[in-house]
């Protein structure tokens, strides 16, 4: 499908679950008159412990719902399926895709006074060393050290980023990356941003903690204005919704992260498209 040449066109933006929405937000702070169209395909979360061919399938479906909504961009909200599949799907659309990893690794690389950087991730993302792949065309000399955080995202899904459970697992996880000389760490998960503040308070004011979610909102900035697309109208902005599955628990951890009002959010039958 050909891109929409709309400027008043919205910008897709899609995850596993609800994590994409810290990247939303982002953007909603970021392209304030830009409008959204948000799929979080809560049927299948996470996605960080799902096959590649699994990944590439279901990022493929999203994208023909996102297309029927006529977006003239596609942000992947979500590391897994950047990592995994996004050079795939870039290739069959004409809409520009844009995935959090190299925003992130680029931020990373520009804050790192030592060279060491950490990445905290899913299982899938990990395994991939798509960061460690991005750190080094960037900074060949660089030294990444990796480290899936499984548990993170149901915590995040189930409301327990501020329980102190979190912080037992955050201990559990990332010790051993403590112990080492990190100066940079990479949040590398759309749902760890909302457990920065203490993955901060864990590691102290030695590692600078990136969050890729405003690095994506920057990239997809510029490349909006570069090819003219960026929405001029002066309307208000309008945002929408959408999930495969449990759309009022969804509605309800939206609010508790947005500024904006989310009223509803819509059920889609993903595997139709």
């Amino acid at each position: 499908m050909k891109t929409n040449t709309s400027s008043t066109a919205p910008i897709g933006v899609f995850d596993s679950g609800v994590g994409g929405l810290t990247v939303a937000r982002e953007i909603m702070r970021q392209l304030p008159q830009e409008n959204i169209v948000y799929f979080g395909d809560t049927a299948r979360v996470p996605y960080g412990s799902k096959s590649r061919d699994n990944i590439i399938r279901f990022s493929r479906q999203i994208i023909r719902f996102l297309e029927t909504k006529e977006v003239k961009a596609i942000v992947i909200a979500c590391n897994t399926a950047s990592a995994l599949a996004l050079e795939t799907v870039k290739e069959e659309t004409d809409i520009p895709v844009i995935g959090v990893i190299v925003p992130g690794a680029r931020s990373a690389v520009q804050a790192t006074k030592n060279g060491i950087i950490g990445v905290a991730g899913t299982e899938a993302t990990i395994r991939s060393e798509t960061y460690t792949k991005v750190i080094k065309e960037m900074k060949p000399d660089a030294v990444v050290i990796g480290k899936p955080c499984p548990l993170f995202v149901p915590l995040v899904e189930e409301g327990f980023a501020k329980h102190r459970i979190t912080e037992e697992v955050i201990e559990i996880y990332l010790s051993d990356m403590r112990q080492t000389r990190i100066d940079t760490m990479i949040l590398g998960c759309t749902h760890y941003p909302l457990l920065r503040s203490k993955i901060m308070t864990f590691f102290g004011d030695k590692v600078h903690i990136v969050n890729p979610a405003y690095e994506t909102a920057m990239d997809v900035k510029k490349i909006l204005r570069e090819s003219g697309k960026e929405n001029t109208s002066g309307k208000a902005a309008s945002y929408e919704f959408y999930v495969s599955d449990a759309a009022e628990k969804f509605t309800h951890f939206a609010n508790t992260i947005l500024s904006y009002d989310v009223a509803a959010t819509k059920l889609v039958n993903i595997e139709e498209y």
